[in-house]
């Protein structure tokens, strides 16, 4: 159909405005019994139509699920049979007609009335194969969606971790509140910022990383159990676990350690498994995964050390390099420090085999800017990271709470920009000024909402849960 006729535009503007119907696809479809024989009307999409003498087919596909419409000439009248087959898939259109069963046993409705909804000028894609460009899919997510339940599936699955996740900390008392996407000042992260300018204030500002340091200034000023789901932004990798903008909660509790927020979280976790598939168990790429409570608890340091058979935390720094060289690490300009090589050291040597959920604990001080000391060795801090199938879930502190060490651990990071580090944190002088008026202590966590989409869908890239992922632009298909 020549999408600029006027026949076309004719069309399309005389579709009626609004459509009432009074029931979903798929409340008819799993209640069969109540709706036998009654009369309804359903709207959405037509997926496939398929004709047979007198009598036609269309699947009518709702936001719940599929529906046989079914149209019978002899019930319907000549007039209204052939306006029914002027449909096509792809079209949108409103039923009304009684409930009933056909012979091969399909739950559909016998059409009494018909009426055009949408008209679809562009052709779905071939129902058998879909989408098979994976970059169009993402590309395109309306035809995705349309055209694989499975993907609609994950979607509504996100829809409702994120209200379990609310629902759990509201029922302990968290609430949730929003903080500055756009920043003066970054932080509470290691990662590089995207910068805009505003006009207004004829300065530059910052898209936020994380939004810890705003979430601390509200349990300076008195509240005792915060959280926020928002998104962050770091100009960073894009690959099958990170994406540039992504989707992050953090929440803090006044009066906590790391100890009570890591029996949070895996209760968290164990919650949303119960909830979502009624089981402690789940599968996720093709491994059964237990989200028992408690998980494994195992420390950076050690792991490391049983691995490569020594005590890292005694080797020189080019000693350190040296080792994390030789087990294939390459330091990129500005990273060539303890704290990096540490952290790559566990990420090639000990990440992989975090099958089940484990928490990593106890970092070395080096690694963390807005950390604790470890209570009895102050060359470690109170931080955990949980993995699940290698996969890093979150990351957790006894947050630093002294203002002085505070600004300390603030001016090396300064001196990381300074050698070329661009994750490395600035200085933020308001929020050590924040922390002078007394912090009390703080148990918090940072953890990808993407991930735990992943995880508790069985998805096996982060572009697979965001809706609309970024892609490089190019040549629409």
């Amino acid at each position: 159909m020549d999408a600029s006729s006027s026949a076309v535009r004719d069309l399309i503007s005389s579709l009626p405005y609004s459509y009432k119907a009074s029931n979903s696809a798929s409340e008819i479809r799993n209640d069969y019994q109540r709706f036998e024989g009654k009369k309804v009307s359903v709207a959405g999409r037509i997926t496939a139509v398929r004709k047979s003498g007198k009598l036609l087919f269309a699947d009518l596909l709702d936001g719940t699920g599929k529906i046989q419409a079914y149209f019978d000439y002899s019930v319907i009248g000549e007039a209204e049979f052939e306006k029914a087959k002027r449909f096509n898939a792809g079209d949108m259109m409103g039923v009304s007609g009684e409930v009933f069963k056909t012979k091969a046993g399909e739950v559909s409705v016998k059409v009494s009335e018909c009426v055009m909804l949408a008209k679809a000028l562009r052709m779905l894609p071939d129902k058998w194969h879909g989408l098979q460009d994976i970059e169009l899919k993402y590309r395109k997510r309306y035809l995705d969606l349309i055209m694989d339940p499975k993907v609609r599936e994950t979607f509504v699955k996100r829809s409702r971790i994120l209200s379990l996740v609310r629902r759990f900390l509201e029922s302990r008392g968290f609430m949730e509140f929003e903080t500055p996407t756009i920043q003066p000042q970054y932080g509470g992260a290691d990662a590089e910022p995207f910068t805009t300018h505003v006009n207004t204030l004829a300065e530059d500002h910052y898209l936020r990383i994380a939004d810890e340091l705003y979430l601390k200034r509200l349990i300076i000023g008195g509240f005792e159990k915060v959280y926020e789901i928002c998104k962050d932004f770091r100009n960073e990798d894009l690959d099958t676990t990170h994406s540039p903008e992504f989707t992050m909660i953090e929440w803090y509790q006044a009066y906590a350690d790391y100890n009570d927020v890591m029996k949070l979280t895996e209760e968290l976790f164990e919650y949303i498994a119960k909830e979502l598939y009624g089981a402690e168990t789940i599968t996720y790429r093709g491994k059964q995964l237990s989200m028992k409570a408690p998980f494994k608890r195992v420390k950076f340091i050690d792991s490391i050390n049983e691995k490569v058979g020594k005590d890292i935390t005694k080797l020189s720094d080019e000693e350190l390099f040296k080792l994390a060289e030789g087990r294939g690490i390459r330091f990129d300009k500005g990273k060539r420090n303890r704290a990096h090589a540490y952290n790559k050291l566990l990420e090639v040597l000990v990440q992989p085999e975090l099958v089940q959920p484990t928490f990593v604990i106890d970092f070395p001080k080096e690694t963390s800017t807005l950390c604790r000391p470890k209570r009895g060795d102050p060359t470690r801090v109170e931080r955990f990271e949980m993995y699940v199938d290698g996969m890093e879930m979150n990351n957790a502190y006894s947050e630093l709470q002294n203002p002085v060490i505070q600004r300390e651990n603030f001016d090396e990071e300064v001196k990381k920009a300074q050698a070329g580090d661009k994750e490395a944190e600035p200085l933020d002088d308001d929020f050590i000024e924040a922390m002078e008026h007394g912090m009390p202590p703080t148990g918090g966590l940072g953890m990808g909402i993407d991930r735990l989409v992943m995880l508790f869908t069985d998805s096996p890239s982060i572009k697979d849960v965001i809706l609309f992922p970024m892609e490089k632009r190019g040549k629409s298909k």
